[in-house]
């Protein structure tokens, strides 16, 4: 699913403020400010954003937004996620030097020209512009170079999309990757069309068999009931007693049996 259909214009939309900030935050002053949740408020514009210059953590998702301007003074910004946007652009984080992890998925990037901004970040590792579970992508996400094309523009890059790309455990992922494209074969291509599969067991492998007679399985069986019969009999007989206890050691059974000197 790509983003969102039509949203509130900016006239209508609602704007980042220092009061909105300081209410969001609990601090006083916007500089002061390091982790900061604006999702899903309808945001059209980002307004005093970037006087927020110790921001260190900042979620901008499920809003209208169209553009990050503000954000390009934010220096100390480490993880933002603008996912499920209306963003054609991520030019403004090109100067985020500390950027580590960016999601920026649900969005309207059409091609690997609109991460170009992002090659001078030698700190991102972790980049999400798909994803499956939220149903959230981009348009250059349907190109069919869109993985390699996105690691060779940010070869730094360590997770792509929730996947490893480099480092430990890339390789699991990427025989996943070839082991997918190889069950998924272009319909077009030439050559024999691989074989259906077929069930590995007979037909009612699975079926439970019909219980079979024993005079040994049905002794065993009248014996545990006339055991379990017994278990029942001396547990009412043990309340039974335990009741008569109770009933004479009660303050009215004791003053029934007392002795008068």
């Amino acid at each position: 699913m790509e983003p969102r259909g039509e949203k509130s214009g900016e006239a209508d939309g609602v704007h980042v403020t220092p009061q909105l900030l300081k209410a969001r935050s609990g601090e006083f002053a916007l500089e002061s400010i390091l982790l900061l949740k604006l999702r899903g408020l309808g945001l059209v514009g980002l307004g005093c954003l970037g006087d927020c210059l110790g921001l260190e953590w900042l979620d901008l998702s499920g809003n209208a937004l169209t553009q990050l301007g503000p954000l390009a003074s934010l220096r100390q910004l480490a993880v933002l996620n603008v996912a499920d946007n209306r963003l054609t652009s991520l030019e403004p984080l090109a100067a985020c030097e500390n950027l580590q992890r960016l999601n920026a998925a649900g969005n309207l990037l059409a091609g690997p020209a609109q991460l170009q901004c992002l090659a001078g970040l030698r700190g991102l590792e972790r980049l999400r512009l798909r994803d499956p579970l939220a149903r959230l992508s981009n348009p250059l996400c349907t190109s069919p170079c869109y993985w390699a094309s996105v690691r060779e523009l940010l070869p730094g890059l360590k997770v792509l999309d929730g996947e490893r790309v480099s480092g430990r455990g890339s390789d699991f992922y990427q025989l996943c990757r070839d082991l997918d494209s190889s069950l998924s074969p272009d319909p077009g291509a030439p050559g024999p069309r691989p074989a259906e599969a077929q069930p590995w067991v007979e037909p009612g492998y699975w079926e439970a068999w019909p219980p079979r007679s024993s005079s040994i399985l049905e002794e065993a069986c009248r014996q545990f009931q006339d055991t379990l019969q017994e278990c029942h009999d001396l547990d009412r007989q043990a309340r039974d007693s335990l009741a008569q206890a109770a009933r004479a050691l009660s303050p009215a059974g004791a003053a029934a049996t007392s002795f008068v000197f």
